[in-house]
């Protein structure tokens, strides 16, 4: 068969500031628009081709589909093909999104090689990439290979911080729990002033409680001393005279 037709399209990463572009193990690319047109029939599909980019120079482009290297031996292989679309997909009056995503289906490894799987890349690479156009009888047209692509990585497994919400969450803990304590204090200084303030009040008290404890004989009014009886009277029995002496009157008759 005739070698694949050349496409002078370079697959990139978008140079616009996007969310997710590049991450541990998934980056963003470009959707190449109106490349295929001349060279792909409706029931052509398109492959991505990733592989690392050390080994892009050495791969070999599959005779046909079953010979597609799949995503589970990109260890072993170097490389690997996915996101297999029809051709029309990329047609210049298709209306599909601007972004394709490499690595983006986590639920990828059980598969064992039958269906191409879009699974998330194992290392920072650096990865080269390249559309393959795949007819009934083989490729038919392909890109060149794509800048090398190297994906985040984190200086060291300490610094990923796997509950971001976490220094937020214990703050507010922490000024709950003061909250609490400071509550809890105020309230037992305020018992404990309130509890003094009615023990002096108490002592303060002139009721039969405190009287008690005191000696009524320095309330006592002593008694009045037994007053004399005019001369020649006598109507009192000895011993009483409580009262004021009464002016001296004429005894009553025997």
């Amino acid at each position: 068969p005739a070698p694949p037709a050349l496409l002078p399209y370079v697959p990139r990463v978008p140079p616009a500031v996007l969310p997710g572009k590049l991450t541990a193990t998934t980056f963003a690319l470009e959707r190449p628009c109106c490349i295929f047109d001349r060279h792909a029939n409706a029931s052509d599909t398109v492959w991505l081709v990733v592989a690392f980019a050390n080994a892009s120079a050495a791969f070999r482009n599959p005779p046909t589909r079953a010979d597609v290297p799949p995503y589970e031996r990109l260890p072993t292989t170097h490389s690997y093909m996915t996101l297999e679309t029809a051709a029309g997909a990329y047609a210049c009056s298709a209306r599909s999104p601007a972004i394709l995503r490499v690595g983006g289906d986590t639920t990828c490894g059980g598969q064992r090689g039958r269906d191409p799987c879009n699974g998330p890349l194992p290392s920072p690479g650096p990865y080269r990439v390249k559309f393959l156009v795949m007819g009934c009888h083989g490729p038919k047209a392909e890109t060149r290979w794509s800048e090398p692509i190297l994906l985040r990585r984190a200086s060291s497994p300490s610094t990923i911080d796997p509950m971001p919400t976490r220094r937020g969450s214990d703050v507010v803990v922490i000024a709950s729990i003061l909250a609490s304590l400071g509550a809890a204090l105020a309230v037992a200084v305020l018992s404990t002033m309130g509890a003094e303030a009615w023990g002096s009040l108490c002592h303060r008290d002139s009721g039969t409680g405190a009287f008690a404890h005191r000696s009524y004989r320095t309330h006592h009014i002593p008694p009045a001393l037994p007053q004399p009886l005019p001369p020649g009277c006598r109507c009192s029995p000895p011993g009483l005279g409580c009262f004021a002496p009464r002016p001296p009157g004429p005894c009553p008759a025997e």
